[in-house]
């Protein structure tokens, strides 16, 4: 099969199972916490939603990215973490109420606010005409589809049949991920002969990006008044983006593979903090040494 029709047909599949994933691990009581304990997700939504494409900004500037390269890593900022986000938390010994309640709020959000804030980057950067176009409203309907129906569908199925939902979860990420692996084949594929070069050329913005934006989460957790589970979280939270959406934006909605490219050097490199920071918060307390989470 083909890279464009593996971006066309197989990353829609495996996002929506993707996301039905997300769905039948909540509960209502992680959208209550929306006004229940306000502080965290307040916190973790200006870091996503607002910081992190601030952050962007100044790294396409500052590395000079050319025009589809800068959109490409400005639509990774647009698309929060998702079930990535949640494994890392669990792992790195973070607020795992917290981490679930930011997926589920970023999950009602951004299909809306991911497509607006694309349009408005491709309109300001105007990368040329290799791109397919990007119809606002039709693209809106169609992430909508792929990530806010599975996540609303789950969290019906999970209300319903929770004994269920627990046996079928790990069935849906086996899927979900072998259709992700699917589409990276193929983009990589599509990128072999320059990948290389590719590395070269965008592996120090992509790293300064993710670093940056989990230092940046854990500072606005601590300024925050956060304890140290939930400054992991809001490292993890905002510097941990959601790839398979970028991607979904890039390759299946906008037809780019330099934009597809960029994305999935970042869907590798963050891995390198996020390892860093789960063998970080896993290490044995030193004699004397309190951690208090």
């Amino acid at each position: 099969m083909e890279a464009s029709s593996l971006s066309q047909l197989v990353l829609p599949a495996a996002l929506f199972m993707m996301m039905l994933g997300i769905g039948i691990t909540l509960q209502g009581a992680d959208f209550k916490r929306v006004f229940t304990a306000p502080r965290g997700l307040l916190l973790g939504a200006i870091g996503q939603l607002a910081l992190l494409p601030l952050l962007g900004v100044l790294v396409c500037g500052l590395f000079a990215l050319p025009p589809l390269v800068a959109a490409g890593l400005m639509i990774v900022t647009f698309a929060p973490g998702g079930v990535t986000s949640n494994m890392i938390t669990l792992i790195s010994r973070g607020d795992m109420a917290l981490s679930v309640s930011l997926t589920a709020l970023s999950s009602l959000v951004a299909p809306f606010t991911l497509p607006l804030l694309t349009a408005l980057v491709l309109a300001k950067l105007d990368p040329g005409t290799q791109l397919n176009g990007f119809p606002l409203l039709p693209s809106i309907v169609k992430l909508a589809t792929v990530t806010l129906l599975p996540v609303l569908l789950g969290l019906a199925l999970r209300t319903r049949f929770p004994l269920v939902c627990q046996r079928l979860q790990p069935v849906v990420k086996v899927l979900a991920v072998l259709g992700f692996v699917l589409i990276v084949v193929g983009i990589v594929r599509a990128n072999w002969e320059r990948l290389p070069a590719l590395l070269a050329l965008y592996a120090p913005a992509v790293m300064v990006l993710a670093v940056i934006a989990m230092a940046l989460g854990a500072l606005l957790a601590r300024m925050g008044g956060l304890g140290p589970a939930g400054q992991r979280t809001l490292a993890i939270e905002v510097g941990i983006q959601n790839a398979g959406t970028a991607l979904m934006v890039s390759s299946s909605l906008l037809g780019s593979v330099e934009m597809s490219a960029i994305v999935l050097i970042y869907g590798v490199l963050m891995q390198v903090p996020a390892a860093l920071l789960m063998i970080f918060s896993n290490l044995p307390v030193r004699p004397g040494v309190v951690q208090a989470d």
